[in-house]
C-alpha cells in the first residue's frame, strides 16, 4: 500500500472524481476525510464505502468558498487525527455562458469555489506541513486552464489561477519538503460531463487523440502517484491526464 497510515483529505469528495479519488487513497491504506458540500450524505456513503472495505474514513461538511469554514474544517481534523499528510483540492462548479452574457453571479461563485477554495485549503493544509516538514498536495485544475474553453470563460479563468497558485505554493513549501503539484484532467466520464448531448461528447471525443474519454480511475491513479514516495522529487508540474487532448 503506496500511502498506507497517512492521512489524506480530499474536497469534493461527494462528486464522481472525488469520490474515487477518496476510495482510491482507502484502498492504498489511508485514512480519509472525505469533504463534501451540499451533499454531505453522498461523502459519508463514499466514507462508508472505505470502512466497510476494511479501511478508515470519515466524512465532513465544509463550504469551501468560506476562508472561516475552511479553518474551522481543518483545524477539526488536525486535532482529531494529528496530522494532515496529502491534500487533494480538488471541488468545483460549473456556470457554463458565453462571455458577453456572463453575469456577475455566474463568475464569481466559479471563482470563489474553483480558485478562492483551493486557496483557503492550501494556506490552512500548508501551514500545518509546513510546520510537520512533509506533505503532499494535488490541486485539480483542468485542461480548459491551459487551452481555454468556449462558453467557460470563468472556469477556464479559475483552473488557470489553479496552474499558477500551484507553481508559487511550490516554489514557497517546497524547502519544508512538502510538494504541491496539479492534475489537469481533459474530457472525463463523470457527473461534471454527463449533462452534456451525444452530440456535444462525440465532437469533444474527436479531439481526443486516444479516441475516447477518460474515466475518473485515471484521475484517481495519477493522484496516488503525486501522492506517493515515488513522486518525492516532483513539485510545481502539471500533469494532462486528457488522453493527448492539450499536447
Amino acid at each position: 500500500m503506496r500511502i498506507r497510515d497517512k492521512v489524506a483529505v480530499v474536497t469534493g469528495a461527494s462528486g464522481g472524481l472525488g469520490s474515487e479519488i477518496a476510495r482510491a487513497f482507502g484502498r492504498e491504506g489511508a485514512y480519509v476525510v472525505a469533504l463534501a458540500g451540499r451533499n454531505l450524505e453522498a461523502a459519508e456513503k463514499v466514507a462508508g464505502e472505505i470502512t466497510a472495505a476494511g479501511g478508515c474514513a470519515l466524512a465532513k461538511s465544509v463550504d469551501v468558498s468560506s476562508s472561516a469554514s475552511v479553518e474551522a474544517a481543518v483545524c477539526e481534523i488536525h486535532e482529531k487525527l494529528g496530522r494532515i499528510d496529502i491534500l487533494v483540492n480538488n471541488a468545483g462548479v460549473r456556470q457554463d455562458n458565453f462571455l458577453i452574457r456572463m453575469t456577475d453571479e455566474e463568475w464569481q461563485e466559479v471563482l470563489e469555489v474553483n480558485l478562492n477554495g483551493v486557496f483557503y485549503f492550501l494556506r490552512s493544509v500548508g501551514k500545518r506541513m509546513f510546520r510537520q516538514r512533509s506533505g503532499r498536495i494535488i490541486n485539480i485544475s483542468s485542461v480548459a486552464g491551459v487551452l481555454g474553453n468556449p462558453g467557460q470563460s470563468n472556469y477556464s479563468a479559475s483552473k488557470a489561477g489553479v496552474i499558477g497558485l500551484t507553481k508559487a505554493a511550490a516554489r514557497e513549501l517546497a524547502m519544508r519538503q512538502v510538494t504541491v503539484n496539479a492534475i489537469a484532467p481533459g474530457f472525463i466520464d463523470t457527473g461534471m460531463t454527463s449533462e452534456l448531448s451525444c452530440e456535444i461528447r462525440e465532437k469533444l471525443i474527436k479531439g481526443v487523440p486516444l479516441g475516447r474519454a477518460g474515466c475518473a480511475q485515471d484521475v484517481a491513479e495519477a493522484c496516488l502517484f503525486l501522492a506517493s514516495d515515488e513522486a518525492r522529487y516532483i513539485t510545481g508540474q502539471v500533469l494532462c491526464v486528457d488522453g493527448g487532448l492539450a499536447m
